[in-house]
């Protein structure tokens, strides 16, 4: 995989993605990432809505659980729209997490078999073998709209931005 120009730091020290910087205006490369049932899930599978691909390091952290209590809360407020939470995290380690939280509105992916989607949209930080946090939105025709690679993986995502950019697509 090729390392991209995207300075991020990870507990303040700098690490290296890899993978194809994805930028507005592009067309959302398709991806193939794992369901909680192993059965492969793929952006096609949403077209005609509007996606948010929310991107964090491990459903077993602080700072991504929250990221994901709060997409969950929006999710079941935005029409049109469904929220993908992808991570390398194991299916069953995300199944677990929204059991026990009661997240039903958001869809948990795990791209740790293949690295599919870091991979074509530069999540991947090649040290860790985990994905940066961030997040992308894609509209209703497949064209990204909004970008963010958070750059200190241990910070929330810019949470309010994203939603702007979704409603505005609504």
């Amino acid at each position: 995989m090729n390392k991209n120009n995207i300075d991020v730091t990870f507990a303040g020290n700098p690490v290296t993605l890899v993978g194809n910087e994805i930028k507005v205006g592009d067309v959302a490369p398709d991806f193939t990432v794992l369901k909680g049932d192993l059965t492969p899930a793929k952006l096609s599978d949403y077209k005609g809505k509007v996606v948010v691909l929310t991107v964090y390091p491990s459903i077993d952290t602080g700072v991504c659980a929250a990221q994901n209590r709060k997409f969950n809360v929006a999710a079941n407020e935005l029409e049109d729209t469904v929220v993908l939470s992808i991570s390398c995290d194991l299916p069953f380690a995300q199944s677990r997490f929204c059991g026990a939280e009661g997240l039903e509105n958001i869809i948990t992916l795990s791209d740790h078999k293949d690295l599919d989607f870091g991979a074509k949209y530069g999540f991947v930080v090649e040290e860790l073998r985990l994905l940066a946090r961030g997040g992308v939105v894609v509209d209703k025709d497949g064209v990204v709209k909004y970008v963010e690679y958070v750059s200190e993986i241990t910070d929330e995502p810019n949470f309010d931005k994203t939603l702007e950019v979704v409603k505005s697509l609504l």
